[in-house]
């Protein structure tokens, strides 16, 4: 019977095949211009044999259509038509595989088993739009850089800085990540810009009273003039006529900016002469901790 609809011109995206010789045979190889042809599906082929239209009474496995039964070599084919946009253009659930997808089509089917490259790019949803964005602008965050230094030796008084003995904790498990702080007659130079944190903890002794021991951070920004940017203070009453302890603090938030020029040392000052600042080797009893939160 005659074909119904509009023109077959007038639907986009239409592709003519290769005629079928027909040889008795149920099933045929499709071909366009005498190669293999593979169609999306079989719901994307319109064909016609002895005049009368056929759609959705085969099946097509790659390039190969299956009418089921057997066609006689008498029969001739009219046309065959491939097409696509104006006619079924929604896939059926479950048919679009990732074998149909580009590599540049975003899917599971490949995986990235080491950290991004900075260029790599992932999606994100901005104010509802859907917008691509590069590793290098939304990767870091938590702790890259995390050091303890420890007083190896006691000294009594005050020391503007405590210019020696210090030693990188090694000992009990200890276990720092990133880069290392550098020491030179106790100033501490940083590895990288960033912000950091810096905690300064002293650990004192005495056989008498000191009405001040401070535990100060002294930073500089120009690598000349230090000022102390923390200072916690702390006393010492001696009871039972033996030696007394206490312990002091501080803690600063340094913004380094220039690693040749943002440096930090670490400053004792007590009233009592005679009053013991404790070091150690094997054990942080007077330390330093520095964490770097993120960048400058």
């Amino acid at each position: 019977m005659p074909y119904i609809g509009r023109d077959t011109d007038k639907i986009s995206n239409v592709e003519v095949l290769d005629n079928i010789t027909f040889d008795g045979s149920s099933s045929y190889t499709l071909q366009k211009g005498g190669s293999n042809f593979t169609p999306s599906s079989a719901n994307t082929l319109l064909l016609s044999i002895d005049g009368v239209v056929q759609a959705g009474n085969f099946t097509v496995s790659g390039s190969t259509i299956d009418f089921g039964t057997a066609v006689a070599g008498t029969s001739t084919c009219d046309f065959v038509l491939h097409y696509g946009v104006g006619l079924i253009t929604t896939p059926a659930d479950g048919t679009v595989t990732a074998a149909k997808l580009n590599n540049d089509i975003i899917s599971g089917s490949t995986e990235l088993a080491s950290e991004p490259a900075d260029t790599d790019e992932f999606l994100v949803s901005d104010a509802g739009t859907l917008k691509r964005i590069d590793y290098s602008l939304i990767k870091g965050g938590g702790i890259t850089m995390a050091q303890q230094w420890r007083l190896t030796t006691s000294f009594t008084g005050s020391a503007t800085p405590i210019a020696s003995n210090w030693e990188v904790a090694d000992t009990d498990g200890y276990g720092g990540i990133g880069s290392s702080m550098s020491e030179s007659s106790g100033i501490f130079t940083f590895p990288s810009t960033g912000i950091y944190k810096i905690h300064f903890g002293a650990f004192h002794q005495l056989d008498g009273d000191d009405r001040a021991i401070g535990a100060e951070i002294h930073t500089t920004t120009n690598n000349s003039s230090y000022s102390y940017a923390s200072q916690g203070v702390t006393f010492i009453q001696q009871t039972s006529g033996s030696v007394t302890y206490a312990s002091s603090s501080s803690e600063f938030l340094f913004d380094v900016t220039d690693t040749s020029t943002h440096k930090c040392r670490f400053v004792i000052s007590a009233v009592n002469s005679s009053t013991q600042t404790n070091g150690n080797s094997t054990a942080n009893l007077t330390y330093v901790t520095f964490t770097r939160l993120g960048d400058t």
